[in-house]
This record gives structure tokens, C-alpha cells and sequence, in this order.
């Protein structure tokens, strides 16, 4: 656990939090890590969960795939952020997405009422925390909507890499995504994605290489 110390201590939920309180935490009976395996479910969709996970090691994926298996990337989860800590808060509840380490990864499960409970002498700045980071993942999700919103995967994409290139402050800017995850991300066919940035491209509205994008 050690050798996370320095990542854990920079996850906005244990912002304000110090090393020897955060150590105390992790030495509690509601907190774990594991270790996963590229392509290994963390959580399932249908699951109940009742903590949230810091990512310490690797990528983790958010996914949601409908009846016939088709699926949509909700987001991706890097070193140091958190997951899951929604539905941790809304218990007995199935959760309706799943999370899948998009490498081999390594997960730090905090349990909910470690981090709420009025019994913890933290759990006024670490709820503020939790609130700060909700905050802005519905922020995040308003964005998606947005771009959702738009009707041609042209107009989806350019809101999209505006967006990335305001949220960078350049024109020039990598992207989170391969072309397939991209895809999956604006619920578009990979192929027909592939043509509109070609199309754009000859346009001279953009150039990319691979997850490099260069508004024009």
C-alpha cells in the first residue's frame, strides 16, 4: 500500500486529507486493493456496490452494452481518479454500467460509510471531496450530452474536439481515445467515424495522427 501513498494522496478524494490520516484510513477494515488483469471486470452491470474505487495502477473503463451486445464507452478512468462512488451511495442499488481495466491495473476500494459516516473525524472534508467530484463528473456527462445531442457524426465530432481542444488550451491535443473507443464514445459506426475525419481532413477543418488531433 505504501507505494501508492503518493498517488492516493493526490485523488481529489483525500484532498485536504493528511499522509497520517489517509494511512489510518487504509488501515481500516472497509478499504482493500487488488489487482486486475487487462480485460477483467471490475464491477458488473447489476452488481451492488457499496464502495468507491481509486484507480492506483493502469485504465479502467466505464461501459454500458444493451441487449444485443452493443456497446458505449461512458468514460475512462486513469491513475488517481475515482469510480463507482455513485452508486456506492445509492445502496441496494444495481448499478447499471460496468467497469473493465482496460489494462492491467490496480484498484483501492474505499468503502462508502468509511467515507460518510459521522463516526470518522474526516468525514466532513471527505464527503466535501466526494461532492467536488461528482460535481464534476456531471459536468462531464452535460458535456457528453451535448455532443450526443448533435445529429450527424460530423457535428458530434466537432463538438467533441472543441470541447477537447477548449479543455486543453490548444488547437493541438491528444485524445483519450483509439479510433474504435471514439467510436463507442459518440455511439457512431467506427467506419463511417474513420470517413467524416478523412472527409474533415481534406477539408482542411483538422489533421490528426492516431489520437493526435490539430484543429486548423
Amino acid at each position: 500500500m505504501k507505494k501508492y501513498l503518493e498517488i492516493i494522496k493526490k485523488s481529489k478524494l483525500f484532498y485536504k486529507i493528511s499522509e497520517r490520516d489517509i494511512e489510518a484510513m487504509l488501515s481500516g477494515h472497509e478499504t482493500a486493493v487488488r489487482s486486475y488483469l487487462r480485460g477483467e471486470y471490475i464491477f458488473r452491470r447489476g452488481q451492488q456496490i457499496n464502495s468507491a474505487a481509486v484507480v492506483l495502477c493502469g485504465f479502467v473503463q466505464i461501459e454500458s452494452e444493451d441487449y444485443w451486445g452493443n456497446l458505449s464507452i461512458l468514460s475512462k478512468v486513469g491513475r488517481g481518479e475515482l469510480f463507482g462512488e455513485a452508486y456506492a451511495c445509492l445502496k441496494n442499488s444495481a448499478i447499471s454500467v460496468s467497469a473493465v481495466a482496460e489494462t492491467d491495473a490496480v484498484i483501492l476500494f474505499v468503502g462508502i460509510d468509511e467515507i460518510t459516516s459521522a463516526q470518522n473525524p474526516l468525514h466532513v472534508q471527505l464527503t466535501l471531496n466526494l461532492l467536488t467530484v461528482l460535481a464534476e463528473k456531471n459536468r462531464v456527462l452535460a458535456q457528453k450530452i451535448e455532443h450526443m445531442s448533435r445529429r450527424s457524426i460530423r457535428e458530434k465530432l466537432l463538438s467533441y474536439l472543441s470541447e477537447q481542444s477548449q479543455a486543453h488550451g490548444s488547437p493541438v491535443f491528444l485524445i483519450d481515445f483509439n479510433r474504435q473507443q471514439l467510436a463507442d464514445f459518440l455511439s457512431v459506426d467506427r467506419s463511417a467515424l474513420s470517413r467524416e475525419l478523412c472527409r474533415m481532413r481534406s477539408e482542411g477543418i483538422l489533421d490528426f495522427h492516431k489520437n493526435r488531433f490539430e484543429l486548423k
